[in-house]
C-alpha cells in the first residue's frame, strides 16, 4: 500500500519514528544541516550538521558532543541509540563518531572508497551499525551481519540511506528514485522507482514493526509503503 504525505507531515512521521534519516553526499551543506534523527524510546529528536552541529529537542536523552575541529569529510547521516542516551555520525569518508552510549565499533576513515558514504543506521541493541556508500556499498561493524549489498552492480540512480529492520537482521538500501533493495530479513514492500517524483528521495526508515518503511524526498514530501 502506498500512502503519501505532504510536506511537513513527512518530516513529523520521520523525525518521531525514525532512527535514521540521511542525505546524498551531493547535497549542499546548507541542506545537509537539517537530518532529524530520532530514538524509539525518546520523546525528542537530534538535528545532525554537515558541520558535525548537533541539535537537541524534546526529551532526548544525549544532547551535546564534543567540538569536532576538523573533519575529513562532511557529516551526513546519524542514528540514535535505542536507549536514547547516545548517537553515532558519519562523514563521507565513513569517519565515525560516536557520543554517550553509543560505543565506536569501526570506520573506514583511513580507507580509500570508491565512493563516498551517504547514510548508517544500528542494530537495535546498539551493539553494531553499518553505513552506506553511493554507490551501494556496505560496510558492517561490531555485531552487525552483512547481508549483501549493490556495491559493484549497476545503479540506475545512486543510493542515498538505509534502514535497519528492528530484529537487527537484516537492512533496506533506498536510490534516489526511490528504488528500494531488501537484505537479511528485510521484505520488500515497494518501491517508486518507476514513479516520476517532483524530487528525489534523500531517506528512509522503518517501521517499528518492520512491517513497512517510509521514504522521504528533498521537497519534503513522503511515501508510507507497507
Amino acid at each position: 500500500m502506498r500512502r503519501f504525505l505532504s510536506g511537513a507531515a513527512a518530516l513529523i512521521v520521520a523525525a518521531s519514528l525514525c532512527s535514521v534519516i540521511s542525505l546524498s553526499s551531493s547535497a549542499r551543506p546548507a541542506e545537509a544541516t537539517a537530518l532529524p534523527t530520532a530514538s524509539l524510546t525518546s520523546q525528542g529528536y537530534w538535528t545532525f550538521g554537515a558541520n558535525a552541529h548537533v541539535g537537541a529537542f524534546g526529551s532526548t536523552g544525549y544532547g551535546a558532543n564534543n567540538p569536532i575541529n576538523r573533519l575529513n569529510g562532511h557529516i551526513v547521516g546519524g542514528t540514535a541509540t535505542s536507549t536514547g542516551g547516545g548517537y553515532w555520525m558519519v562523514g563521507t569518508d565513513g569517519g565515525v563518531f560516536s557520543y554517550g552510549d553509543a560505543q565506536f565499533y569501526g570506520s573506514t576513515g583511513n580507507i580509500h572508497l570508491n565512493r563516498p558514504v551517504v547514510g548508517m543506521t544500528a542494530t537495535s541493541d546498539n551493539r553494531g551499525y553499518w553505513f552506506v556508500a553511493s554507490d551501494g556499498g556496505v560496510f558492517a561493524y561490531g555485531n552487525s551481519p552483512f547481508m549483501g549489498s549493490m556495491g559493484g552492480q549497476k545503479l540506475n540512480q545512486p543510493i542515498v540511506g538505509m534502514a535497519a529492520t528492528p530484529s537487527g537482521g537484516g537492512y533496506w538500501l533506498v536510490a534516489s528514485d526511490g528504488g528500494i533493495f531488501a537484505y537479511g530479513d528485510a521484505k520488500f514492500y515497494g518501491s517508486t522507482g518507476s514513479l516520476k517524483l517532483n524530487k528525489p528521495i534523500v531517506g528512509m526508515t522503518s517501521t517499528p514493526s518492520g512491517g513497512g518503511y517510509w521514504l522521504v524526498a528533498s521537497d519534503g514530501g513522503g511515501v508510507l509503503l507497507r
